[in-house]
């Protein structure tokens, strides 16, 4: 690894729209720093997160030490300013070494995304200068990392039916509930904890609170198993009389719907170059492969059904890339960008998803076996379809949109 990181201000140049023509003229030139950005990612997830993905993945194992790493290479909070401990970078430098590292690795790249775009954004938007010192330093620098905590069994795409309550009692807030579906359950050190504090006033009388896993009366449960990131945990949490302090509350009383939907906004994004690094890796894959993989006296890639598959996924994996880079810029400008978010979302998930079911095939056989990594790229890739606001739910989020404001 090159003894460099990331942890320098970079500006965005790609897509900025001209200030005149706002929504026609776009740059899609990287800055030296950007690049820098990607090629570190890139060469990180090529030493330290390839050699042992295939054993994390069977064996469910998380990679703590290569997040340790990413951590000192500044990957676990890019967008956070250097002040409070981040790099100090833009959006779209986060889209690039999420990318990078989705590549290789969607695990460590969803817990990278998680610490990223929900916990460490959370705090540096509505956190207290007080909060900012005590917890967003340290996840920002990677010596500690977090966790989102809004899932419930009976609150998942309807985030608003929050069951966990918090009672207030004095100087500090009594939780109780449980939690679940949550990224980092087991591994975070900090978790941002929805609560209703006043059911009356539904999704308005949701608060968020900052809490460290030793508090008494937090515990971590069930462990699941699943299809694909298998190197990520996922867990459900259980909350019982656990009292918080209310200097611990971020935001005001009441703001926590408000803090989750802006924080899924930029999720989004994150989980977006997720998908999108899965299609590359795989498309990269299957282009490869074609390439060596000879039948009939001929390489594969010579053959006009190979070469419709391997244009449409390239095509369809740019256009992931387009949207995602469009959602990233808009952001890095401070304009709303809840539909083109909820687009790439929606648009990556897809692609990655297709691109990976098409380079297990291009693969033949040899696709369905873990060597190859295209199996898994394509577990990995279903995952993004639901996680951070399911297809479905973007479908409204869109369409919500342009009813409102227009196309």
């Amino acid at each position: 690894m090159p003894g460099i990181s990331v942890k320098k201000q970079a500006r965005a140049s790609i897509l900025i729209p001209d200030q005149k023509k706002k929504e026609k003229t776009m740059n899609f030139n990287l800055t030296e720093d950007q690049i820098m950005i990607r090629d570190t990612a890139r060469q990180f997830a090529e030493e330290e997160l390839l050699p042992g993905v295939i054993d994390r993945d069977e064996q469910e194992k998380f990679p703590r030490e290569q997040i340790r790493k990413m951590g000192e290479l500044g990957f676990m909070g890019m967008m956070v300013p250097e002040e409070w401990g981040g790099a100090g970078l833009d959006a779209v430098s986060y889209v690039l070494a999420m990318t990078e590292i989705s590549k290789v690795d969607a695990s460590a790249a969803v817990v990278m995304s998680v610490n990223n775009s929900l916990v460490c954004w959370g705090l540096n938007e509505f956190g207290t200068p007080e909060q900012k010192e005590k917890y967003l330093k340290p996840l920002a620098s990677g010596k500690k990392l977090g966790a989102f905590a809004l899932s419930e069994p009976n609150a998942g795409s309807d985030a608003s039916n929050q069951a966990t309550t918090a009672v207030r009692d004095g100087d500090f807030w009594v939780i109780n509930g449980a939690k679940n579906w949550i990224t980092n359950g087991e591994n975070a050190d900090l978790y941002l904890v929805f609560a209703s504090t006043d059911k009356v006033n539904k999704s308005h009388g949701i608060s968020c609170f900052i809490v460290d896993r030793s508090t008494p009366g937090f515990a971590v449960l069930k462990k699941e198993k699943k299809l694909g990131i298998r190197g990520s945990d996922t867990c459900s949490l259980g909350f019982t009389d656990m009292r918080v302090s209310h200097s611990d509350m971020l935001g005001n009383e009441g703001d926590g719907f408000r803090v989750a939907m802006q924080s899924l906004d930029g999720g989004r994004i994150g989980i977006a170059s997720q998908a999108l690094g899965i299609a590359k890796g795989a498309l990269e894959r299957a282009l490869n492969y074609s390439k060596e993989r000879k039948q009939f006296g001929q390489e594969i890639s010579n053959f006009q059904a190979i070469q419709w598959k391997l244009a449409e996924m390239a095509m369809e994996t740019d256009a992931a890339e387009l949207l995602i880079m469009k959602a990233a810029s808009m952001k890095d400008e401070h304009r709303k960008y809840s539909r083109e978010s909820a687009m790439c979302k929606l648009f990556a998930s897809k692609t990655a998803v297709k691109v990976a079911l098409e380079a297990i095939q291009v693969h033949g056989g040899y696709g369905y076996v873990k060597e190859y990594h295209v199996e898994r790229m394509l577990r990995d890739a279903k995952i993004t379809e639901i996680y951070e606001g399911t297809s479905e739910v973007q479908h409204i989020v869109i369409a919500r949109d342009l009813i409102k404001n227009g196309y």
